[in-house]
């Protein structure tokens, strides 16, 4: 699998709405830390924090941008679009993941990165 076909087979489990199909891309001791907050580690924390998402964005609907990988190293660019569940607000927001990887292209690590200020901007219609 080429770091490409990662990035779009991690794109498609977003799309799915399923967040086993999220965890699936991790290996079972994985954590991703997402604007330097807590981890959720473990597959448990990773399905929690797509559903977390996929509830605040009921038609989230995410884009691979680009894709930069050297070795067991990747990163992955994106962009999450929808609307806000409890707001009603579309929103649009960039960000990337920094993803670890093992020998069979599972992430061992992710360190995910956004704009958080725009996002919430967004989110309260600002």
């Amino acid at each position: 699998m080429t770091p490409q076909q990662k990035a779009d087979a991690c794109t498609a489990a977003w799309n799915s709405k399923d967040p086993s199909q999220v965890a699936g891309h991790f290996t079972p001791d994985a954590a991703i830390v997402i604007n330097r907050g807590d981890p959720h580690a473990g597959t448990s924390a990773l399905e929690a924090m797509a559903a977390g998402f996929h509830a605040e964005f009921p038609d989230l609907h995410l884009t691979r941008d680009g894709v930069r990988a050297g070795g067991d190293h990747m990163v992955y660019l994106w962009t999450l679009e929808g609307h806000h569940a409890e707001t009603g607000n579309h929103c649009r927001v960039g960000g990337w993941e920094e993803w670890d990887l093992d020998d069979a292209m599972q992430v061992t690590a992710s360190r995910g990165w956004f704009d958080a200020e725009d996002y919430q901007r967004q989110v309260d219609g600002g």
